[in-house]
């Protein structure tokens, strides 16, 4: 494979793209930096096919990205491959308000071949490829020019290892017939609407008790202000205000700005600041949240008490069960969010219990909570199986037991018989 040096200037970027258009498959990787800022600091872009493979620096003076980005989300010739891609595609939504497709995630793909929940590159480098991947710049400040050839090699390894794997796990999907498994997964990691950051939608991440309008309208209009004030200050929401903190005011609202030096999480300098007043603007500005926008009543965990919770471990342990017996990870098949819900009673919207996840799964676990599928030691190994099925198979591993079942309900029919016979005697 041929390694282009590290690409500076928009007519390189323009002639590799031309290339790559015509590629089957590229694969795709980002380095940036987000501790500090709101928006994630793009610092460098890796992307090869199986021929070549090259390292770009969106930070060299007058570089334009547009022949990458045009390649990347409006070419739909070209598969883009990423191993655990969300914040890359992230990175890239936030350039272009668009979306990588089609595309394919190798962290996803290996959850439908094997066991691992969330394999990590260089874990899977060394089950594909056994190769060992020098970790050692994986804390590089990838914002600090110049970059030395070993950041630069390391951070190519991350394209190049992924071409030879791709077609790996590609033909191993094909083999197994789980391919069409991962459509709806990798249309997920396409949504842009992943990626829209909507500050009137961000009060849906903070964790709130109870479905009170007034309070909730609270906490909207806290968690869009602080979306606004991180966004124009470009640093981490944490940094303006903790979640837990902004649920607590909208509990417990101040009468005044003064009193927001009592707040816990908050510097006593907001009971006279800007910032502190933007924050009581927000609140005085707040409204309700009508019946459309509350929270769904749907029950949470398993709200049938103890038992409740037991068939909620049953079920645990039935996807357990499964996921080894085909090879799978756990979490492609069923969350523990969804499997408290079943055993909460719930039938509705539950991914499960649609399209392949039934039939994998779904309908083994429906027919757990029903009473219609049972645990068993066969062998010395713990499986699921139907209530008759384990009679049956118990029956075949002990044939005289069985032979002893069947004289014994023989008597018992034949004593019923002579039983009746005798009554009928009595009565004439």
């Amino acid at each position: 494979m041929k390694i282009h040096p590290l690409i500076t200037t928009t007519a390189a970027l323009a002639d590799l793209c031309e290339r790559l258009s015509k590629a089957d498959f590229i694969c795709v990787d980002t380095e940036f930096m987000r501790e500090n800022t709101y928006w994630p600091e793009l610092c460098l872009i890796q992307i090869a096919d199986t021929e070549e493979a090259a390292a770009i620096d969106p930070m060299a003076p007058d570089i334009d990205l547009s022949p990458l980005l045009d390649l990347l989300v409006d070419n739909e010739d070209v598969l883009k491959v990423f191993h655990a891609g969300g914040q890359d595609v992230e990175i890239i939504y936030n350039l272009t308000g668009k979306t990588p497709h089609p595309i394919f995630d190798t962290q996803i793909a290996m959850m439908a071949v094997s066991q691992s929940e969330q394999i990590g590159y260089s874990n899977l480098v060394e089950s594909w490829l056994g190769i060992s991947i020098d970790k050692g710049a994986r804390f590089t400040d990838w914002s600090r020019r110049p970059l030395d050839a070993r950041q630069i090699d390391y951070a190519i390894g991350d394209v190049t290892h992924l071409s030879k794997i791709f077609p790996k796990i590609l033909k191993r999907l094909i083999k197994t017939g789980r391919g069409q498994w991962l459509d709806a997964e990798m249309e997920k990691l396409a949504d842009p609407e992943n990626y829209r950051n909507d500050p009137d939608t961000a009060w849906e991440r903070i964790r709130a008790s109870g479905r009170n309008p007034a309070m909730l309208g609270r906490l909207k209009a806290l968690a869009a202000w602080r979306e606004h004030e991180a966004q124009d200050k470009n640093i981490p929401r944490g940094r303006i205000a903790r979640d837990e903190t902004l649920a607590d005011i909208a509990s417990h609202p101040p009468r005044q700005q003064a009193d927001l030096a009592k707040v816990r999480g908050l510097s006593p300098g907001w009971k006279e600041n800007e910032i502190g007043k933007r924050l009581m603007a927000a609140l005085a500005a707040s409204a309700p949240l009508t019946e459309d926008e509350l929270p769904p009543r749907t029950p949470r965990g398993a709200p049938l008490g103890k038992e409740g919770a037991l068939v909620a471990d049953l079920l645990k342990l039935l996807l357990k069960i499964r996921a080894r017996e085909i090879d799978v990870a756990a979490r492609l098949l069923a969350r523990s969010d969804d499997l408290e819900l079943l055993a909460a009673g719930v039938r509705k919207n539950l991914s499960l219990l649609e399209g392949w996840r039934f039939d994998v799964f779904g309908r083994d676990a429906l027919e757990l909570v029903e009473g219609k599928l049972a645990f068993a030691v066969l062998g010395g190994r713990l499986k699921m199986t139907h209530i008759d099925e384990i009679h049956e198979e118990m029956g075949q591993q002990n044939p005289v037991a069985a032979e002893d079942d069947s004289i014994a309900a023989e008597d018992a029919a034949a004593d019923e018989v002579a039983a009746d016979e005798v009554a009928g005697g009595d009565a004439a």
